[in-house]
């Protein structure tokens, strides 16, 4: 416990998201997923709430002055996954329904193991989310 020499002190994680295509995802994540936008910044990036967190969507780019040899781009393969989103809730089954009816295109239906029931799918760039629903048993 770091008391009072932590760094994090009334903070919030901030996760971004390269997209090819800002228009895309913004009507991805706004029309679909039900995030509410916090703030844009001219088109190539946009920050949104989305269940208590936040997220940054930006476009592919860099380097720049703060991060001289980092270049933001979109994932190569939605089938390697290096990052992933995990969605707690109440109801997999329902939640999949749901989604499933907007549009979203899910790996699997929800599949049962053990006290959990979780589903997959990728967001338009291939970002991973997995919805899970776990049981007290």
């Amino acid at each position: 416990m770091l008391g009072e020499n932590n760094p994090f002190e009334e903070s919030a994680l901030t996760s971004i998201l390269v997209v090819s295509d800002m228009a895309r995802s913004k009507a991805f994540y706004v029309d679909v997923l039900g995030a509410k936008i916090f703030r844009e910044y001219g088109g190539d990036s946009l920050v949104l709430e989305f269940i208590g967190n936040w997220i940054l969507l930006v476009t592919p780019g860099g380097p720049t002055e703060d991060k001289p040899d980092t270049h933001f781009s979109t994932p190569p393969d939605k089938n390697s996954v290096s990052h992933s989103f995990t969605i707690r809730v109440k109801d997999c089954a329902k939640s999949y329904e749901i989604l499933k009816q907007q549009g979203v295109h899910f790996i699997t239906p929800p599949l049962s193991k053990g006290s959990e029931t979780r589903c997959f799918f990728h967001d338009p760039d291939g970002h991973l989310f997995e919805i899970s629903e776990y049981r007290v048993q």
